[in-house]
């Protein structure tokens, strides 16, 4: 069997990085996908899904120092269920409402912002054998 999964979106937050008792850096940060329809009323509509995302690795470290919440991304990865279910994780919102969040494990992060601060220039002005992932 074979899975991938395609998503394009915004950080939620900061990315965080940690590294694990091998050295191994992981990088986990929520991403959100926005998706805009008419609703049967006429009226336009937004439903946001969101997905935990982990990197592992040398894009782990480039995740973590150029991004930052708002950043926008292409994620190329497998849908992770949850272990204790197979399905997405539940969760309870403050208001009492059942969400639910998607975890991927990423494969590919590809930075798409479009913003001009220093850190976009800095990534689009490196050429394809300085970019270290």
């Amino acid at each position: 069997m074979y899975q991938k999964l395609i998503l394009m979106g915004n950080l939620g937050g900061d990315p965080d990085m940690r590294y694990m008792p091998d050295g191994r850096a992981v990088t986990n940060f929520s991403l959100a996908t926005n998706k805009k329809y008419k609703g049967d009323d006429g009226e336009w509509k937004s439903l946001t899904t969101w997905f935990r995302v982990s990197v592992w690795g040398k894009q782990a470290e480039s995740c973590n120092q150029y991004l930052n919440r708002g950043s926008k991304v292409l994620i190329e990865g497998k849908l992770k269920g949850d272990s204790q279910t197979g399905g997405p994780r539940l969760f309870t919102r403050h208001d009492g409402t059942v969400g639910a969040s998607f975890e991927v494990v990423a494969d590919s992060v590809r930075f798409v912002d479009s913003r001009n601060d220093n850190t976009t220039q800095q990534v689009e002005e490196m050429t394809e054998d300085e970019i270290p992932f």
